[in-house]
């Protein structure tokens, strides 16, 4: 389907970065250093960084970890502002398939147009995180696309710098040459710290493709992020991971769970299909909405449940 695509108003500090992808490995990576002499402290921030989600036992999926069950974690980069709790700038559902050591990455687009369970009304996707924080967010999304989310992780998006600082910055391949915010980004490889990722990943204004653009940028954001995050040497710098981690992340997932992961799903990552929802831009009365016809969402649901071994 072509994409219509009208500029929303621009608003302050919509950073937009899917980074949150990087996190979930560096939470995974952490979880699996047990064997080293950072243990306790591996333990300890974790502990910190989990926060259970509110559910029944019949609204909870049973997942065996040890077994390779196919899971589902929704993935939240949340800009956080004084007074409220903020909303998430990026939403990313991501699957894990052991059994075809495969990983789907479905971004959400934030201004998506649903029905916000929980509040009755329609709106923003991503206002279902301002009315009612994780819990009202995951049930919004788990209706938007008829799947379970089995776990979440939150990320505040204002430790993004100091996340990719504390990998030793990233490299990226630049194909556009544009200058953002003082900082000039020609064409080639790039050897960015945090602030300059920051940078590199929200400027969309001077960019032919737009938003489509600025997604490409994060992605590669996200790839060089995983990658120095993959890294053994990593481990070495342990407590400052471990310290930008316990600030800026909130997780349902278990200390016990990510080392399941780590040892059970660390395959998947060398196999990382993208999905990108297809749809339309409207705007109503100065505000901007992303319209997903029904017979897509559909389409996107029977993908991600496929994947998930759902039948």
């Amino acid at each position: 389907m072509e994409q219509e695509h009208i500029s929303p108003p621009p608003k302050k500090r919509k950073l937009g970065l899917k980074i949150t992808l990087g996190v979930i490995f560096l939470l995974i990576i952490s979880a699996g250093a047990y064997g080293f002499s950072v243990y306790n402290s591996v333990a300890s921030t974790l502990q910190k960084t989990h926060e259970p989600l509110k559910r029944s036992e019949s609204e909870q999926r049973v997942i065996n970890l040890a077994d390779g069950d196919p899971i589902s974690i929704l993935l939240f980069g949340v800009d956080q502002r004084e007074g409220d709790r903020g909303r998430p700038d990026s939403l990313i559902l991501l699957t894990a398939n052991p059994g075809d050591k495969s990983i789907q990455m479905v971004s959400i687009p934030r201004d998506t147009y649903t029905e916000i369970i929980g509040k009755g009304i329609k709106d923003k996707i991503n206002h279902s995180y301002t009315y009612g924080g994780v819990e009202m967010s995951i049930k919004t999304i788990e209706n938007f696309l008829d799947v379970p989310i089995d776990y979440y992780v939150e990320v505040n998006m204002d430790g993004f710098k100091d996340l990719v600082d504390v990998v030793g910055g990233v490299s990226v391949d630049n194909t556009l040459d544009f200058s953002y915010e003082g900082t000039d980004f020609p064409v080639g490889q790039l050897e960015l710290n945090g602030e300059e990722a920051l940078k590199y990943s929200r400027m969309r204004a001077f960019d032919p493709q737009g938003d489509i653009g600025r997604q490409e940028r994060q992605r590669k954001i996200i790839q060089a992020f995983i990658k120095e995050a993959v890294q053994i040497d990593t481990l070495t710098n342990y407590g400052s991971i471990l310290e930008v981690i316990g600030d800026n992340v909130k997780t349902n997932l278990t200390f016990e769970e990510m080392k399941e992961i780590q040892t059970n799903y660390s395959e998947t990552r060398h196999n990382l299909e993208q999905i990108q929802i297809n749809g339309s831009g409207k705007e109503e009365k100065g505000v901007y909405y992303y319209i997903v016809p029904e017979a897509e969402r559909i389409k996107l649901s029977e993908t991600v449940k496929k994947h998930l071994d759902i039948r």
